[in-house]
């Protein structure tokens, strides 16, 4: 009698973990878990608005400003802040507030896209633009400087430029769309750039409460690959081109090695985030102190970005660059002292009756005056020695035209 071959059975469609009802349409990164799009929907919906609840994020009343460049995540942001409003009643005035940096081919399309969702959820949009605040595009800056240290010019003008647009619309609170990746990502920067002052602040959900406007981060537990796949189920309309200025910037390294970290081990980026938490500080170390620029009035310190730089000392490494005499109130040539191959430097100047520390300058105040007087490596990297290296700029600077631009301006906070 023939044996009768039996074929195993297939198996059959992994139901939802969640609601046991539906097919699994998805595993979720953060949990492994597999669910279905409308759990999917629901519990990622539901942990933020517990972040935004347990945290106290925001107050009813309050005007809200969505920081919106068009990518995955400020679009997911305005999209859900504007469910959650509505359906858990949180009473708040939502405004998108987008940065035009003058990248052709980059902002301008993601700028529309922009525009797009001014009108799919109904929310009021606001653009400011390097152009109109600084004078300068990053297109300008990027073609005087090169592609090194471009990121340092976009992401301290851009800094300010989201805080003057959210004083241009009177809001309480700025939220961005920095999700968990992000977070742990500068946590593993802060900690290789031996940065104590951000590394301090950067897992906080709540930042600049001490200045005109906080910011706030919803996402902050929320991974990047889940923001990824709710915009992709739902279909939202968003950019997804990378800044084209930005291929070898720093913080792409960091990034590199936390995707592989959540591969080994989805939890990773939390633990990360964890750990940044629970740091504590020697009380040995010296925290910088919040100021005030006294040329455009821009609130901050160096932990919010902005490294304040004397002006005097600003003027004398410009009369060195330039070779013109910087004369002191005793008649001497102070540029002539610093660049002698004596070991006299800066601090000594400051120390002694020669120069002022009073009067201080927000980076962006620098790096904007080193760009309208053709020295754009003026205010990158430390405020000491600037007398290295000043050959480089002395060349960088000849048959330089310096194209008309504007101060930074005055906040009127």
């Amino acid at each position: 009698m023939a044996e009768v071959e039996v074929k195993p059975k297939k198996a059959g469609p992994i139901q939802c973990s969640i609601c046991s009802q539906r097919r699994a349409a998805l595993k979720r990164p953060k949990t492994l878990e597999q669910i279905c799009r409308e759990c999917f929907y629901a519990v990622f919906e539901e942990e933020i608005h517990r972040v935004i609840v347990d945290n106290q994020l925001f107050k009813p009343g309050e005007r809200i400003a969505i920081g919106a460049s068009g990518g995955k995540d400020s679009t997911v942001l305005a999209y859900v802040l504007s469910e959650l409003n509505h359906r858990h009643n949180y009473g708040l005035d939502l405004f998108l507030l987008s940065v035009d940096e003058g990248i052709t081919g980059y902002r301008d399309d993601s700028l529309e896209t922009v525009k797009r969702n001014e009108i799919q959820y109904g929310l009021p949009l606001k653009v400011v633009s390097y152009k109109d605040l600084y004078g300068w595009t990053m297109d300008e800056i990027v073609k005087m400087i090169g592609l090194k240290n471009n990121c340092t010019f976009c992401g301290v003008f851009r800094r300010q430029a989201l805080d003057r647009g959210a004083a241009m619309l009177k809001v309480d609170k700025l939220a961005t769309g920095h999700n968990a990746d992000d977070i742990a990502e500068t946590v593993l920067l802060n900690i290789l750039r031996g940065d104590i002052a951000r590394l301090s602040r950067c897992t906080s959900i709540i930042t600049g409460e001490d200045g005109p406007i906080p910011r706030c981060k919803p996402f902050k537990y929320t991974y990047e690959k889940e923001i990824v796949m709710y915009a992709y189920f739902k279909r939202l309309d968003y950019f997804s081109t990378e800044c084209i200025y930005s291929p070898n910037a720093y913080r792409g390294f960091a990034r590199e090695f936390i995707k592989d970290l959540e591969r080994i081990r989805p939890r990773a980026i939390l633990d990360i985030i964890t750990s940044g938490e629970n740091f504590r500080l020697s009380t040995s170390a010296k925290m910088p102190e919040q100021g005030t620029c006294e040329r455009c009035g821009y609130i901050s310190s160096q932990v919010c970005g902005v490294i304040y730089m004397n002006v005097y000392e600003l003027e004398l490494s410009m009369a060195i660059i330039v070779n013109v005499p910087f004369m002191d109130g005793n008649g001497s040539d102070l540029s002539r002292i610093l660049d002698s191959p004596s070991p006299l430097n800066l601090d000594f100047l400051f120390s002694s009756s020669h120069l002022s520390k009073d009067q201080k300058w927000c980076k962006a105040c620098v790096l904007l005056e080193g760009l309208n007087r053709g020295l754009p490596k003026l205010g990158i990297g430390r405020t000491r020695g600037l007398n290295n290296g000043l050959e480089k700029d002395t060349k960088q600077s000849n048959g330089v035209k310096n194209i008309q631009s504007k101060q930074c301006g005055t906040l009127d906070f």
